[in-house]
């Protein structure tokens, strides 16, 4: 079929684009803030309007049929040039005021960046902000975030990226916890003593033993993919986890865990893309952030 002869609602093809991408339509509708529902019937539609079957349904996902794969390229590369034309306006736009997404980890939006954000409303009043919290990388390159605060460099060219500096890291756990042992903690300790868990337990695993700790996922007891619940449950005494000096400290009742293990350091970059980085609205919050981000330190704390 000629789909490039045939024209459609772009409402209908990114439904369906995003089904494709998702797998479901529970999840595509999550992705594109519609109910289920509303999603399945621009599907259909699409579906009419072209008279073929675009998926199938195998087990509870949805499977693209031989002609929902022949379109699916071409419905992406519509996207991605109606992306282009989307950054290229908001890239020439000199107005310091509209929304600003900043993607961030939940922990970082919660304890880090309201004082940043508290200076920019002085700054810039009319821009309005929207904090997008996860623990994942925002794909700039389709607009799900504008300026994304990162733990790792990245890699595409389309990409503008600001090493702002090294962070301190170290164990940390609650006073009642770390000193509830009668005596100071050691590394040697570590096989004995509970952990608790982010995202990924199997990656935590990695940075624990990257502090020289003996450790393994049978220590890690309790977890949640919400990093401040995480770190709630650190605080409550249920066990011990790796957090950012500059977030420890601000918890009285928090104390690194171990005398003989020394702290490691993270990168924290800022990154959007190259031609948002040409508007003024953009450039000002970017900015700002550099400038909040680097002037962050943990105050020197007691054992």
């Amino acid at each position: 079929m000629n789909w490039q002869s045939i024209t459609f609602d772009w409402n209908q093809a990114r439904a369906f684009l995003v089904t494709a991408e998702e797998g479901t339509l529970s999840a595509a509708a999550r992705a594109l803030g519609l109910t289920q529902p509303t999603l399945s019937r621009q599907v259909a539609a699409l579906e009419q309007a072209l008279g073929v079957t675009l998926f199938e349904r195998v087990a509870k996902s949805l499977v693209l049929t031989e002609a929902g794969l022949e379109l699916v390229e071409h419905v992406r590369t519509m996207g991605d040039a109606a992306s282009r034309v989307s950054l290229s306006a908001s890239g020439q736009s000199q107005q310091i005021e509209g929304l600003v997404t900043i993607s961030a980890t939940d922990l970082m939006a919660a304890h880090v960046l309201p004082d940043i954000l508290a200076e920019l409303r002085q700054k810039a009043p009319g821009v309005e902000i929207r904090l997008l919290c996860t623990n994942s990388l925002s794909d700039l390159r389709r607009r799900e975030a504008d300026i994304a605060v990162r733990h790792v460099q990245p890699d595409h060219p389309d990409l503008y990226a600001r090493k702002i500096r090294e962070a301190p890291a170290r164990i940390f756990g609650a006073r009642s916890f770390v000193e509830g042992h009668g005596r100071k903690l050691t590394r040697a300790d570590a096989p004995t003593l509970d952990f608790i868990g982010f995202d990924n337990n199997e990656e935590l695993v990695v940075y624990l033993r990257a502090f020289g700790l003996d450790v393994s996922e049978a220590n890690i007891r309790l977890s949640s993919p919400n990093g401040v619940v995480a770190w709630e449950l650190v605080r409550q005494g249920f066990g011990l986890s790796i957090m950012a000096d500059e977030i420890a400290a601000r918890f009285p009742g928090i104390v690194p865990a171990f005398e003989d293990v020394d702290p490691i350091t993270f990168p924290i970059w800022l990154v959007t893309h190259r031609e948002l980085h040409t508007s003024r609205r953009i450039r000002t919050v970017f900015d700002h952030l550099a400038e909040g981000l680097l002037r962050v330190r943990p105050e020197r704390r007691a054992r």
